[in-house]
């Protein structure tokens, strides 16, 4: 998109036909950024967040088999999900395990959950990666993800709740706002598309049970808030240094929350539910 007028271009245009504003190298560079171990520029942050999820789907697997002492099985057990951080409300309240609203996020219940979350993010990642830029990408990822959890925890508390779902609606929000508050008319009509992505997922969770809606409902709002303040990419350095801060920030807290969650794991977590 041109960063002016918000039209369609390509990357080879040094000038916005529509605008006639000049598309300068570096723009274009940052928002296609280069190669990394083979992996292109704009899925190298959701291929990482794709990776930590299914390193954690492994763990949970592995401890459950040793706990067992029995063959491995594809589900994590409610306990395993537990111990690595699910939204789990008596631990909140009673503990104050606030990480719990962040590492959830990470978790998955079963094979056919990691799969097909890992399927939407990848696809629809490249695209707010593109759009936005990388720092507001994982801006918007993290604090819809939390928000999602938090909506759950205030909606359902005592239910056990995980998925990256919360963060992915977070991403459909992301692009709703942008249809929102950018008035071209190819991003009106992406907004109509991400709209009804967003009502499907919701008839899902009706229909289907053991689907949080609230962490859907929660992780849209707040990603598509995010999104609105933040706008795509305009290149100045100041507001790109605000959303670089912002996302160290939401990254730092991140890393953090897993401390805590590997820390209370090595402790002897284990209790019966």
């Amino acid at each position: 998109m041109c960063p002016n007028c918000r039209a369609f271009i390509t990357t080879d245009d040094k000038t916005c036909p529509y605008c006639e504003v000049a598309i300068g190298p570096k723009a274009i560079d940052r928002r296609s950024p280069g190669d990394m171990f083979g992996i292109p520029g704009d899925r190298l942050l959701t291929t990482a967040i794709l990776g930590f999820n299914t390193l954690l789907y492994l763990a949970m697997i592995l401890r459950d088999a040793q706990a067992s002492r029995g063959g491995i099985q594809m589900d994590p057990s409610s306990q395993a999900l537990v111990d690595f951080g699910g939204k789990w409300a008596p631990y909140i309240f009673q503990r104050g395990q606030w990480w719990r609203l962040i590492t959830a996020g990470f978790l998955h219940g079963g094979i056919l959950h990691i799969g097909m979350n890992s399927w939407v993010l990848y696809e629809l990642g490249r695209t707010v990666d593109d759009t936005f830029g990388r720092y507001r990408y994982i801006t918007i990822y993290l604090i819809a993800s939390a928000a999602g959890f938090g909506a759950s925890l205030y909606w359902s508390p005592y239910s056990l709740s995980i998925g990256a779902s919360a963060g992915i609606t977070g991403l459909i929000g992301a692009m709703v706002a942008l249809g929102t508050k950018e008035k071209h008319s190819m991003i009106g009509a992406m907004r109509g598309q991400y709209v009804q992505w967003m009502v499907i997922v919701l008839i899902q969770g009706f229909i289907i049970s053991g689907i949080d809606n609230a962490a859907h409902i929660g992780g849209f709002i707040g990603g598509f808030i995010v999104a609105y303040i933040a706008g795509s990419p305009n290149y100045s350095r100041t507001d790109e240094g605000i959303w670089k801060t912002a996302a160290y920030v939401c990254l730092a807290v991140t890393a953090y929350a897993f401390f805590d969650m590997f820390e209370w794991l090595l402790r002897g977590s284990t209790q019966v539910l």
